[in-house]
Order: structure tokens, then C-alpha cells, then sequence
């Protein structure tokens, strides 16, 4: 049974790249593979491996400067999630491109999940899903704004061309885990909304703890690691990944004429030219031939580093 720990935290990191190589070591010696990325603004990332490797490195990561108190979300799959570790430098560990939103000053109000549902009920309450449209897809909270964003960056252009539609509203906002909406909110706080909500764990954490009979959650939640998707529980879901443009599809959009193992789906197939499928194609082959050789190609979403 493999650990896995989805975490972020927000604190000031003055040389990222001095914390990276001890970090990769680490991960590497405890048998942990996923992705982390460092940034001046702080960590972000998930992991997997044996209890005692995870164990490990959430102990470093803790004893980095400012994470004594850092916070994580656990779950556990029979199968790898990841193939590798990764340890990767950012300007940012979850883009925005807002160099004045700080998370770290302040943000909205943490809402624990089992008092979401009677936030999310009022009338007074716009509620908005912060994530990429191809995570909201799949599933979403009950008459949640979608903004159809194709990633995170575009968030503050849709809040400007739409913040008329929520005068006088109290906003309520979330995401996958969480880290989005640290930055979403202290967005629109700087924006002069003054009652702005989110979600404390994300869809995850409410999920974990809410049951399904009193779920306002329909649908999956796409997570970014091999499982693809999970439901109410943390149960995993059916979705599997499009390996050529990373989107979440079910097993039976591989019977579609579209779909070509590892270089198109019908999300995709329109998307990308002909040399593009020719590269995917030789992609595909070289994973196939890599894994009849016994070695251990598992790839997919690791963490929202381009949400």
C-alpha cells in the first residue's frame, strides 16, 4: 500500500535552489516518487512511497524555514501513483502571474468542510470553482460557478469581466486541495471584496470527511497523480488520462474513433498537427518498448504547477 500526501504551504523561501538537491536525495533514499515544486513564495507538490519514506520527508519539509506548521492530506492506492520524483525550481509553486498576491499577508475565510453546505446554500452566496475547465468537467458543487478557464493564469481577466455579476454577493471559493483559493481570495481581497469564503482542504478534505448522503458534490474530482480521479471517500474514481493532452477521460472514450493510445482523445484530436501526432506516436512506441523491457515508465499530472 502506497502513502500519498498531496501538501503546499506558503512562507518565504530566499534560496529555493539550496533546498532542492537535499530534498531530491531524501525523496530518492526513502523510495519517494511525485512532484515538488519550490519556489520563493514556498512548497507545493504530491508524494508517494512506503509510510516510513513519506514520514521522512514531510519531517525535512517541516524543518524547512517557516514550515514547522505545514499541513497535509493523506490518502493511500495499491498501485504507484507516480513513476519518478521530481524536484522542480519555480517563480511561482501554483501560477498566477499576480506579483502582488501574497497568501501569506492574508486570505479569505476558511470554511471546515461539514459547515460548507449551509455557506454554500445561501442566497447571499456566489459560489466559484476555481479550477481549469477540464478538472470542473468531471465533476463539481451544486450550481458552482464554472469560469471555463483553461488554466489558473486566467482567473483574474474572467473575475474582471464578470465582478459585476456578483455585487453585493458574498463569494465562496475552491478548489482541488486548497492552494488556488490562498491565492484566489487574497486576489479578490485586493480587489475590495470584503466577505470572501473558501473551502479549508479543498474538494479533497470534503470528500474525505462528508458523507455521501449529505454530499452537495456531484461527480469526480480530477487529482494529479495516477489515480486521475476520486469520488466521495477517496475512492478512485474510473477516469483515465489522455496521455498526449493530460485530460481526464472514461474507459469507454478509448472505444472512440478519436482516440489513439497516448497521442490523441476526442478532447485533443483536433488540437495538435500531423508532426505532433508523429512525435506522440514515437513517444508511445518508446513507452511500450520500455515497459516490455520491465522498466517503470508511469507518468501523468503531478501537481498544478500551470493551474
Amino acid at each position: 500500500m502506497y502513502t500519498i500526501a498531496a501538501l503546499y504551504h506558503f512562507t518565504r523561501f530566499d534560496d529555493p535552489a539550496a533546498i532542492k538537491g537535499p530534498l531530491a536525495k531524501l525523496c530518492c533514499n526513502a523510495g519517494v516518487k511525485g512532484t515538488l515544486l519550490l519556489a520563493p513564495e514556498g512548497i507545493n507538490g504530491t508524494i508517494a512511497g512506503p509510510r516510513a519514506g513519506i514520514d521522512a520527508v514531510l519531517a525535512h519539509i517541516r524543518a524547512l524555514p517557516g514550515c514547522a506548521d505545514l499541513e497535509w492530506k493523506e490518502s493511500t492506492s495499491d498501485t504507484p501513483p507516480f513513476g519518478k520524483m521530481k524536484v522542480r525550481l519555480k517563480r511561482e509553486i501554483v501560477t498566477m502571474g499576480q506579483p502582488d498576491v501574497d497568501p501569506a499577508a492574508r486570505v479569505g475565510h476558511y470554511v471546515d468542510p461539514a459547515d460548507w453546505n449551509d455557506l454554500i446554500g445561501r442566497e447571499d452566496v456566489a459560489v466559484i470553482d476555481t479550477r481549469n475547465d477540464y478538472e470542473v468537467a468531471i465533476g463539481s458543487f451544486n450550481g458552482a460557478i464554472d469560469p471555463a478557464t483553461r488554466s489558473f493564469g486566467e482567473f483574474p481577466a474572467w473575475w474582471e469581466e464578470n465582478k459585476h455579476r456578483f455585487h453585493n454577493k458574498k463569494v465562496a471559493m475552491f478548489c482541488t486541495g486548497g492552494i488556488r483559493c490562498e491565492k484566489s481570495t487574497n486576489y479578490l481581497l485586493g480587489q475590495g471584496v470584503e466577505d470572501v469564503f473558501h473551502l479549508k482542504g479543498g474538494i479533497l478534505k470534503y470528500l474525505e470527511e462528508v458523507p455521501a448522503d449529505e454530499s452537495t458534490w456531484q461527480g469526480e474530482c480530477f487529482v494529479f497523480d495516477g489515480r486521475v480521479s476520486v469520488g466521495h471517500g477517496l475512492q478512485v474514481g474510473p477516469h483515465l488520462l489522455c496521455h498526449a493532452c493530460r485530460r481526464p477521460i472514461l474507459p469507454a472514450d478509448q472505444h472512440r474513433p478519436e482516440y489513439e493510445a497516448g497521442v490523441s482523445c476526442h478532447h485533443c484530436v483536433n488540437e495538435t498537427s500531423a508532426e505532433d501526432k508523429a512525435r506522440f506516436r514515437e513517444r508511445q512506441k518508446q513507452i511500450e518498448l520500455a515497459r516490455a523491457r520491465g522498466e517503470d515508465h508511469l507518468s501523468g499530472p503531478m501537481v498544478p504547477d500551470k493551474a
